[in-house]
């Protein structure tokens, strides 16, 4: 998930640091950026994920007025939800078609800066399956996201692997 416009901000690109933990000045102090092999400030290598952010139909982000399932407070995912209209006992079940995110992978084709304005395009990649004793059938589906800057240059391929799975395997 990628918004069609992300802007590299250096303020961005600080939060992201620090949020990740990652004390590395490059990311953050223009003096000594400067003075690094990056040549200036640049982005943590997973940066690019931060795009979802700036799509307004991400769905694991919060949205006003709507029962989120980010995060659910039990393992199974479940969540009170505020009883609007009355009716059932207010308990709502996250979405699950027994989907998780696998893997990610990134390919660098130049440092993501500040000023950069990137744009995203994904496309489908390769499908695959696995037979699993405990979840039964797997498919593994690739996508594929191609982070381009204001000039048309790629700048970073995102591959993202998902995997859904033939039974849901409960946690309750």
């Amino acid at each position: 998930m990628s918004a069609d416009r992300f802007p590299v901000e250096a303020s961005h690109i600080l939060m992201f640091a620090r949020a990740v933990g990652d004390p590395n000045p490059v990311y953050a102090d223009a003096e000594a950026a400067a003075g690094s092999e990056a040549g200036g400030i640049i982005a943590p290598p997973t940066f690019a994920q931060a795009s979802a952010q700036f799509d307004p139909d991400y769905p694991l982000r919060p949205k006003f007025g709507e029962v989120w399932f980010g995060s659910g407070s039990m393992a199974s995912g479940r969540m009170k939800a505020e009883k609007a209209s009355g009716e059932g006992d207010g308990e709502k079940k996250a979405p699950s078609g027994g989907g998780l995110h696998a893997e990610q992978h990134f390919k660098y084709h130049r440092n993501m800066r500040p000023g950069d304005v990137l744009t995203a395009s994904t496309k489908p990649g390769e499908t695959w399956t696995k037979e699993s004793r405990r979840a039964g059938l797997l498919t593994f589906s690739e996508s594929i996201t191609e982070y381009r800057d204001q000039d048309g240059e790629l700048v970073v391929t995102a591959r993202g692997i998902g995997v859904r799975t033939e039974k849901v395997i409960s946690q309750d």
